[in-house]
């Protein structure tokens, strides 16, 4: 097991969704041709298969909640959250593998999935009645910049 926290990560800045969308594709294409180097513990697919299961929790709602005192603080923190860069290693207490949506995934279905979500989330946006589950609402426009900074 790789611990995720002390691996030298690429440091990516996404301007726009459609960069992501790209990135992912250049990535798959690396692993197509074999040249694609995995430092994590994930394959490519699995780890864009979570990226989309995250991405759809924005419309179909997370099967979690946060605790009180995280949706309470998390107001606080929604500037450094939107803008900062996501904490690597953390783990969802009481969360089996410590978060969700990291089933192994071919890198065609990984692909497809994290596609559609990107897709969905560029024409659709999330609706007020789906809180994320660590904020009671996250406005509109704002659920892409968490999204850009987890990619890959």
């Amino acid at each position: 097991m790789i611990d995720t926290k002390k691996v030298q990560r690429r440091d990516v800045t996404f301007t726009a969704i459609d960069d992501a969308l790209a990135d992912a594709q250049r990535l798959a294409d690396a692993a197509r041709a074999g040249t694609l180097t995995q430092l994590g513990n994930w394959s490519l697919g699995q780890a864009l298969g979570h990226l989309a299961t995250w991405i759809n929790f924005a419309y179909d709602g997370a099967p979690i909640k946060a605790p009180w005192l995280i949706r309470m603080v998390m107001p606080l923190m929604k500037k450094k959250m939107l803008h900062g860069r996501m904490p690597v290693g953390v783990r969802i207490p009481k969360v089996e593998n410590g978060t969700l949506g990291i089933e192994p995934l071919s890198l065609e279905e990984g692909l497809a999935r994290f596609t559609a979500a990107v897709q969905k989330l560029k024409t659709t946006a999330p609706t007020a009645a789906t809180p994320s589950s660590a904020s009671s609402r996250m406005a509109s426009g704002c659920c892409c910049t968490p999204v850009m900074r987890n990619c890959i």
